[in-house]
């Protein structure tokens, strides 16, 4: 049994039955092993939960493209969290709730980051843009899927929903990038 084993049976448990069914004895019992033998990996339930969100940041990682701008990056960037967060929506509240480390976020985003310093920009100017968009599709995430603490999870969307969602989000990501290009303009 690995750490990443430990994780992705955490995640497991998390899409399947939310966030308040992980406990240190459920994920024992998913891995097939006592529950004591996982402190050997992670010190406690908020470790577990850090390494999902450490792992669940990775997933939102994307491939750029050699010639893509900082905004085409940032739209991508939106993009794909976007989907990672619609692909886990019981997860969606413990991201929101949870911050990543911060070393492993630059780490990630590095592509991204890189982009912006091409073009000129500063990186608390980059932190600031990509940031900014991150909140906004976290949020926008847990308006689309969230549930209240204690009720079972939503209902499948229907087409209509799914796409009132859609075109928000991407009026509301064009419009985020927008407006930080032409800031960056001034």
């Amino acid at each position: 049994m690995t750490r990443d084993d430990i994780v992705a049976a955490a995640l497991r448990v998390i899409d399947t039955d939310g966030l308040d069914a992980l406990t240190m004895r459920r994920l024992g019992a998913e891995l097939g092993v006592a529950a004591m033998s996982l402190y050997r990996h992670l010190s406690n339930r908020d470790a577990v939960l850090a390494a999902v969100v450490n792992h669940l940041a990775a997933e939102a990682v994307t491939d750029l493209e050699p010639g893509d701008s900082w905004s085409e990056a940032l739209t991508r960037f939106g993009t794909v969290y976007r989907r990672m967060l619609l692909a886990h929506p019981r997860a969606v509240p413990l991201l929101a709730t949870h911050p990543m480390d911060i070393d492993a976020g630059l780490r990630l985003m590095g592509g991204v980051l890189d982009r912006f310093a091409a073009a000129g920009l500063s990186q608390a100017e980059a932190l600031t843009a990509v940031q900014s968009v991150a909140v906004f599709v976290l949020g926008h995430a847990l308006a689309q899927v969230g549930t209240p603490p204690g009720t079972p999870a939503a209902p499948p969307e229907t087409p209509e929903v799914a796409e009132y969602y859609e075109r928000w989000f991407d009026a509301g990501l064009t419009a985020m990038v927008s407006g930080f290009a032409a800031r960056h303009r001034r």
